[in-house]
């Protein structure tokens, strides 16, 4: 079954523009979706295609590229014959799937582009990790885009709901209400949504039967392959990176949902650490959420990667990640986080889809933390901190039953003169109250 995906015009675009002039590099995590949009990129658009996966190649492969690379007639008439695809001068597309298996082939895009008679995509994950990127040059001719898992309007196709999308998408430029039976219908959705996340694999099983032990299972496989790269892949430290990934629904759990790398060692030190975060972000496993210590427009100005907080890429996975000890969650314990009858932090999931929408939409991920041990009232702690129209705006996700913002009423009055609009994304309808704009938490994509 496909899954439309809204990467697939940025494809077209590339194709228009690039005219062969350049390769383009999907990054994103494994099992994210980025070999089947290209393979059906590749077949819609292109009269004939060769998809070879790095992860698998034979030896025979690797020694045309290492040995005829440097004549690339005979190096096409053997990729050609490998094969079985015919290929015709710019009619036809060679993906590079999950490129990082084998860097020389990244660096011979460069040659391959200066060529001129075929389209070049690559995929991969891991692309900035040393090991990936030593002794090779990294071609100039690479456009390169992030793939992200489903989003909301995306998992709404999935589900045949066209129109929903457009019609929240009308109240939101409006800040009109939707009302009580279309926003009790859409935060259904979306709490779908969320429990199943926007993995491929997982969508695609829920939608067999709308059934989440389907969905769960297949983000365990999911979990578990994971697993299995930091053992594979993040050699000398994989105990780090483990202890990392496997803390994550702990640390969102927490009232302070910052990263505390004491609750891993007594004595841990971040520059011990440094190099497992930046493996799990580069895996683009983790959305990293860093402290913007004197926040204005340019946020990561002054961003302390040192104080972040950890989020999930995919939050089905966080969902499936927080109840491992369970084989298989069951039905009942779905169903309960659907209707909000679980006594759980509801909080960090709540989060997490709100960092994952605004990676999607393209933002970098901050927050605002201020702590004064010695007058309270200096305290503040501000969810997400955003780009808006050239200026900066605080966003604060809360509970339906929250009864006061007395961060964001801080954090306004310190730095009015540096922000736009103030958001709160909630589990209610459209509301303005006190000058801060109430959204329900559907509507973070269009932040």
């Amino acid at each position: 079954m496909g899954l439309k995906r809204k990467i697939y015009k940025e494809l077209i675009k590339w194709k228009e523009e690039s005219q062969g002039e350049s390769a383009l590099l999907i990054k994103g995590a494994r099992r994210v979706g980025k070999s089947y949009i290209c393979e059906e990129f590749g077949r819609n658009e292109y009269r004939s295609m060769i998809f070879i996966d790095f992860t698998k190649v034979t030896n025979e492969i690797l020694d045309i590229f290492i040995n005829e690379s440097y004549d690339l007639d005979l190096f096409f008439v053997k990729l050609s014959a490998y094969y079985n695809a015919q290929l015709h001068h710019r009619e036809s597309l060679i993906v590079f799937d999950e490129v990082q298996a084998f860097p020389f082939a990244r660096q011979l895009i460069k040659h391959l582009v200066a060529d001129g008679r075929y389209d070049y995509i690559e995929t991969g994950s891991l692309l900035s990790i040393k090991k990936n990127i030593q002794n090779i040059l990294i071609p100039s001719e690479e456009d390169q885009i992030e793939m992200f898992p489903l989003d909301f309007e995306e998992f709404l196709w999935a589900l045949g709901e066209e129109t929903t999308m457009p019609y929240i998408t009308t109240c939101f430029e409006g800040l009109i209400p939707l009302g009580a039976a279309l926003h009790r219908k859409a935060l259904n959705l979306f709490r779908q949504y969320m429990l199943v996340g926007g993995m491929p694999q997982a969508v695609i099983a829920y939608l067999d039967e709308k059934d989440f032990r389907k969905a769960d299972l297949a983000k365990r496989r999911i979990l578990n392959l994971y697993r299995e790269d930091i053992s594979k892949f993040a050699k000398g430290y994989e105990s780090k990176v483990k202890a990392i990934f496997d803390s994550i629904p702990g640390q969102l759990s927490r009232k302070e949902k910052r990263y505390k790398l004491s609750s891993l060692k007594k004595e841990a030190r971040f520059r011990t650490y440094e190099d497992s975060f930046m493996w799990l972000a580069d895996a683009m496993i983790i959305n990293p959420c860093f402290n913007a210590t004197d926040p204005n427009i340019g946020l990561a100005l002054s961003a302390d990667h040192r104080t972040q907080k950890i989020y999930m890429h995919d939050t089905g996975l966080l969902v499936t990640h927080s109840f491992q000890v369970n084989k298989v969650s069951n039905q009942s314990l779905y169903r309960s986080l659907l209707f909000d009858k679980l006594s759980v932090n509801e909080g960090m999931f709540m989060e997490n889809v709100v960092a994952q929408m605004f990676r999607a939409s393209g933002h970098r991920l901050y927050f605002y933390s201020r702590s004064d041990a010695s007058n309270r009232v200096n305290h503040m702690e501000i969810d997400f901190l955003i780009a808006r129209e050239n200026k900066m705006v605080p966003v604060e996700v809360k509970s339906s039953s929250y009864r006061k913002h007395s961060s964001l009423d801080k954090f306004r009055s310190k730095f009015k003169n540096r922000i736009g609009d103030s958001f709160i994304l909630y589990g209610k309808d459209v509301m303005i109250k006190d000058e801060v704009i109430h959204l329900p938490i559907y509507m973070a994509p269009l932040l």
